[in-house]
């Protein structure tokens, strides 16, 4: 790989953070949404649990996305015909997914602790609710979790479908650049 290509493409731990994020939202996603279907007892609590350690997953990940942003800074993007106001809707996109991978785990806890119920930290230890059980506050708070769950699956989907046409359609390194070397 050349220093040109290196300089060019996000750098091994960015593309980790970045692929690990999409299997721990897509899985805490299909289980949220499914969750419910899951045999009551054991195997749906085991199915919850699974949920918020991957939401947990999802907050770690970002503080190390942030954190290795400083380290090593994000490639320039490509250039395209769409010019300053492609760069503009780019950079709006990634804030608003970055924001929404912060937002639907923190909501997801509000709605826990109005439900009273504890928060599990990677199963190791946990936080228990600082509120009483509140039915109607833990409904309030599960529907803006789910709206804003759906909203960010979607903002990722079309995100990959950028990333799909940036491919195909541009012939840019757009979506090269967030692949291992070994796909070059």
């Amino acid at each position: 790989m050349s220093d040109a290509s290196s300089a060019s493409r996000y750098s091994p731990p960015s593309q980790l953070f970045h692929w690990l994020t999409v299997l721990c939202v897509a899985g805490a996603w299909i289980l949220g949404v499914f969750g419910d279907d899951l045999p009551k007892g054991s195997i749906r609590h085991t199915g919850e649990f699974i949920h918020v350690i991957l939401g947990e997953m999802v907050v770690l990940l970002l503080v190390l996305r942030v954190v290795w942003r400083f380290v090593a800074p994000a490639p320039p993007l490509e250039p395209t015909r769409f010019g300053t106001a492609g760069e503009l809707a780019t950079k709006l996109g990634h804030l608003a997914i970055y924001g929404l991978l912060l937002a639907v785990p923190i909501v997801g806890v509000l709605t826990l602790f109005h439900g009273g119920e504890a928060l599990p930290l990677f199963g190791l230890s946990e936080i228990p609710s600082p509120w009483i059980k509140n039915r109607e506050l833990k409904h309030d708070y599960k529907e803006i979790h789910e709206f804003l769950a759906h909203t960010l699956i979607i903002l990722a989907a079309v995100h990959a479908a950028a990333a799909i046409v940036h491919h195909h359609v541009l012939k840019d390194r757009t979506l090269k650049r967030m692949l291992p070397a070994i796909f070059e």
